[in-house]
């Protein structure tokens, strides 16, 4: 073979591989960031996967189902409809304590999560006294589309949200987020300058880069490409830069008491990441409370009680 011939075959074969790696990134993205209203067998964790189940999400990415709210809450409640001009149609459910309320605290759940996998939670604040509003993200439960950009826009919902609230006459309002609905949160303090009386944070993440990169190192296969590319098709699919999504960045604007709450066992947030974000704070009304035997979970199917008496310490501080 000639070294013409030879450079040729490399060059085409550079050439090949580049676009493929570039469709698998897209396939990657888009199921990263949009819900499918399939049935999808999502009980198996990813250690659990075989070979070829492995290589088949390596190769096209993770369908996830749109998520459905599949309760509600066995005290009365009421579904408003908020329709911003600006955003996408939310639907949140307003609660009121059966107690003298002292406030209101907004819920926003996590990534392929709705607002009743939040009732627990609410239930906590309920009876701490605070009137509760848990709110679907876009993509999820009885909000528009079935799109998420993993709390890039869904920081508008923050806002409309709490607009919405301030509209109502309230004024002692707090903001709980657990994940993506942390990441979301953060992000609106950042981008709106929102003031509220305290922010309770669970186990946002560092960077979107950071997010990505770990789902690859659950499933066992190299990062480089892929992450890159996914991060870059996920923003050029969703209209934005998806490597300018920084939780870390945007704390450096978050200058309210905050709660961060971290479970130790947690394979897809690391402890970094979530030591930069309280780094990054400026406020010296900042706190963390981590969760020892916790994972990327809901921390009251271990530490209910040490989590209510975490939360009500906040919340009297």
């Amino acid at each position: 073979m000639t070294k013409r011939k030879w450079v040729k075959r490399v060059v085409i074969f550079t050439g090949v591989s580049f676009v493929l790696l570039n469709v698998i990134a897209c396939f990657h993205a888009y199921h990263f960031t949009h819900f499918t209203d399939k049935d999808v067998d999502k009980t198996k964790e990813s250690k659990d996967l075989s070979l070829f189940e492995k290589i088949k999400i390596v190769l096209t990415g993770v369908n996830n189902p749109r998520p459905k709210n599949t309760k509600t809450s066995s005290l009365p409640f009421k579904t408003i409809i908020l329709e911003p001009t600006d955003g996408k149609k939310t639907e949140i459910w307003s609660i009121k304590t059966p107690k003298q309320a002292k406030g209101t605290v907004i819920l926003f759940h996590g990534y392929c999560s709705s607002k009743g996998k939040m009732l627990d939670k609410a239930d906590v604040f309920l009876d701490l006294g605070y009137n509760t509003i848990l709110v679907d993200f876009m993509g999820s439960g009885g909000s528009e589309g079935n799109q998420t950009t993993i709390g890039f826009y869904e920081a508008e919902q923050v806002k409309h949200c709490f607009e919405y609230l301030r509209e109502q006459g309230e004024q002692n309002i707090y903001l709980f987020g657990t994940s993506m609905g942390a990441v979301a949160i953060l992000k609106a303090c950042y981008d709106y300058d929102i003031k509220v009386k305290g922010l309770m944070l669970e186990c946002p993440f560092g960077t979107m880069y950071e997010t990505v990169s770990i789902r690859f190192e659950n499933l066992g296969v190299p990062k480089f490409p892929l992450v890159h590319l996914l991060v870059f098709w996920g923003g050029v699919q969703n209209d934005f830069w998806a490597f300018s999504h920084k939780p870390t960045e945007y704390a450096k604007k978050v200058n309210i008491k905050t709660l961060l709450l971290y479970g130790e066992k947690d394979n897809r947030v690391t402890r970094v990441e979530i030591d930069a974000i309280y780094h990054n704070i400026p406020t010296s009304q900042k706190s963390i409370v981590t969760y020892p035997l916790a994972g990327h979970e809901n921390y009251l199917l271990k530490y209910k009680a040490k989590w209510t008496e975490d939360i009500k310490a906040f919340l009297e501080f």
